[in-house]
């Protein structure tokens, strides 16, 4: 009997790990629905959702980029994320207050106000399109912050033309 249930227990485990497995590759193509950014960008929908993990496993190095390099409060920042804000969103509506000399308040009460278009629609509003220099510069400034995390970083075609010597070793 003994054997019978050390290869059941072998049995479950090998089953449990192949749904991990299986779930974990649907999740790299298809993340989970329920939070959807929306910025007219896949490329930069994909580095807000890891944002998202980033902010909420180290809070204060992401609150403390937001208040350093971003121009953000850092009562604003610690306010919206106990509201709920999720990082990635607090981030890309501070980076955007400051690329369009904004507080970053006003941003986020734009986000408030109406959000239905998610960040494009915000962008337009405020006058940052999809395939403008300044999405492009907000766009850019990813590499910088994800360089002061420390945290891996792919870049899209676009970025890997502005940024043609990153990832690249030195001779």
């Amino acid at each position: 009997m003994e054997p019978m249930k050390r290869a059941q227990t072998r049995w479950c485990l090998a089953l449990a790990l192949l749904l991990a497995a299986l779930l974990q590759t649907a999740w790299a193509v298809d993340p989970p629905k329920g939070w959807e950014p929306r910025t007219g960008d896949a490329w930069v929908d994909r580095q807000l959702e890891d944002i998202n993990l980033y902010g909420a496993r180290y809070r204060e190095a992401f609150i403390d980029e937001l208040v350093r390099y971003q121009g953000a409060p850092r009562d604003l920042a610690q306010h919206l994320l106990q509201q709920g804000w999720k990082p990635g969103d607090l981030y890309y509506a501070c980076a955007m207050a400051q690329l369009i000399g904004q507080p970053c308040r006003n941003v986020a009460a734009e986000w408030t106000r109406d959000h239905e278009d998610g960040w494009l629609g915000v962008g337009k509003r405020l006058g940052i399109g999809p395939n403008s220099s300044q999405f492009r510069e907000l766009k850019r400034g990813f590499v910088a912050s994800y360089e002061r995390w420390g945290r891996p970083l792919e870049l899209d075609a676009e970025l890997r033309r502005a940024f043609p010597d990153r990832g690249k070793l030195s001779k």
